[in-house]
């Protein structure tokens, strides 16, 4: 049996996204200055706080996005890179990636480091994202096992479709996720191709 057949699994999800969890604030060096929870990092015009996006591709070179929850308060049922959120209150970066990662997909990788950014986003009155952006990319061939409280679907896309997606209907999309892979496709296409070939 082919190991790395993508599958969905039958699971019941487990919330892991609290609005009074401790984030980690920043200054505009990605200097550590406090915590506040991840409801009032994102009231009005945002207060910066840490984050990550994880963009996760599987053997074919085809990359995995997710609609987000139509339960979120930010740009529900829009289209996401694979992961992103935040590490909380005394968890490391590296801790962060890889327990979101497991807890929303089901997924493990060896994830690799690209860069990071600051950003803010509006989403209206409702509230805005205002992030010190960690992003990264990875391989995976484990089966998807999505977690419903924060993701309402998920395929896989080559990075041409995402590409023509992306000008057709950027309405559909996250404002980090146009952000992100314009930027991965210009300057980091090279660390894609060496990521996928090796395995």
């Amino acid at each position: 049996m082919d190991n790395c057949q993508d599958v969905q699994q039958e699971t019941e999800s487990e919330i892991v996204s609290f609005d009074t969890e401790q984030l980690i604030l920043v200054n505009r060096a990605d200097d550590e200055i406090g915590h506040l929870s991840k409801a009032e990092c994102h009231l009005g015009d945002g207060i910066l706080h840490r984050a990550f996006s994880l963009f996760i591709f599987n053997q074919s070179g085809e990359l995995l996005i997710q609609q987000r929850s139509k339960k979120k308060r930010l740009w529900p049922l829009c289209w996401a890179n694979s992961c992103c959120s935040h590490p909380r209150r005394g968890e490391t970066m590296e801790q962060a990636i890889h327990r979101r990662l497991d807890q929303e997909l089901g997924l493990t990788s060896n994830l690799k480091y690209l860069y990071k950014f600051i950003y803010q986003a509006q989403y209206g009155a409702l509230g805005a994202e205002h992030e010190y952006c960690w992003v990264y990319i990875g391989q995976s061939c484990g089966s998807v096992t999505a977690n419903e409280n924060e993701i309402e679907d998920w395929r896989f896309v080559t990075p041409e479709d995402l590409d023509l997606e992306l000008a057709r209907r950027p309405d559909r999309f996250t404002p980090w996720l146009k952000l992100e892979w314009e930027r991965i496709r210009n300057e980091f296409s090279a660390e894609i191709r060496a990521l996928v070939s090796a395995h």
